[in-house]
């Protein structure tokens, strides 16, 4: 389930030919490119949308993808929609998705441009895919490869939320069950958290913010490796500075799960950040408008090791993301 792995990634891109045109081209790592049009910056993303709750599926169809526009300096300006479904799917329920998509979209001033909706054979749910545009100064563009030695790795949100909150509108009796019956009220009302387009483009402004991830499919494992990755550094974090929300660790006792597929939950809408030390009042001012944290769990080295410390003990941090997503929002114990 989810991305491909970083070596069939890079067989995947070998055949898009280079384009003076284009800024950033396709990269493992990078959740939106960047091209030329005149003498301005475009930052465009696409994602998918499958798999969520149909009472937000509009809502997160547009924010998945301006999220990560606004995650490289741009606030997210034009979108494409495509909304497709198995052959039964009824007209209302494209509608009613449509309603969410367009209320999304007007809240953050963005413009459908265009879009395709239509019922296949071989689809047995539906999918949508977003594709957002935004301009960005050429001096104001942040990538997941801007990290420096020594910057700071800061976490906006805790890990796991996004889970927890899903499976309170997918599976509501195991979610109370497991969580209670008054912090499922408590976490149905935190479905927004799964967007992270204000904070983004508040710390964008930020001098000494260096590089921001969204921590989505792989969680924490696959987007502090993309960072670390992308910009050729090694880093060390420390396990108990982690934020894990209560949820994620009773899931984890319930499923069985270990550490590194803890650490990998997706949690969307949860930013991490690079920052240089000297920033680091500036950006916990700026999240504290937006009622967050600003989470320090460790920093990023010259040396390329990769290292997470439990119990004050120092194990390689892991390499691949074991996302538990699928299995704990189907209930199979």
């Amino acid at each position: 389930m989810g991305k491909l792995g970083p070596k069939d990634l890079q067989k995947l891109l070998k055949c898009i030919k280079a384009d003076n045109r284009v800024v950033i081209p396709p990269m493992a790592g990078y959740d939106s490119g960047v091209h030329l049009l005149g003498d301005m910056w475009l930052v465009v993303s696409t994602d998918p949308c499958i798999g969520v709750p149909t009472e937000w599926f509009g809502w997160l169809l547009i924010h998945y993808a301006a999220s990560d526009v606004a995650l490289f300096g741009a606030k997210p300006q034009f979108c494409t929609l495509n909304l497709l479904g198995p052959p039964a799917t009824k007209p209302s329920t494209f509608q009613a998705i449509m309603r969410q998509a367009c209320k999304a979209a007007e809240d953050l001033n963005m413009a459908i441009v265009t879009g395709h909706t239509g019922t296949y054979e071989g689809l047995l749910t539906l999918v949508g895919v977003c594709t957002a545009y935004g301009q960005v100064k050429r001096d104001k563009l942040i990538t997941p490869g801007g990290a420096k030695p020594r910057d700071l790795i800061i976490c906006t949100k805790p890990l796991g939320l996004e889970i927890a909150i899903n499976l309170t509108m997918m599976n509501r009796d195991l979610a109370e069950k497991l969580f209670g019956s008054r912090r499922v009220r408590t976490l149905m009302k935190l479905f927004r958290m799964q967007s992270c387009v204000w904070e983004a483009l508040a710390l964008a402004q930020v001098k000494g913010v260096h590089a921001m991830h969204d921590l989505t499919e792989g969680g924490l494992v696959a987007s502090l490796n993309e960072m670390a990755q992308a910009s050729g550094l090694g880093f060390q974090v420390e396990f108990e500075k982690i934020p894990i929300c209560a949820e994620a660790e009773r899931l984890k006792e319930t499923f069985g799960l270990y550490d590194g597929q803890l650490l990998s939950m997706s949690s969307t809408g949860t930013i991490l950040v690079a920052v240089d030390p000297i920033a680091l009042g500036e950006v916990e001012k700026r999240l504290k408008v937006h009622g967050l944290e600003a989470f320090s769990i460790g920093a990023f080295t010259e040396e390329k090791r990769r290292i997470i410390v439990k119990g004050g003990r120092e194990r390689r941090f892991p390499e691949r993301a074991e996302d538990p997503y699928e299995r704990i929002l189907s209930g199979a114990l």
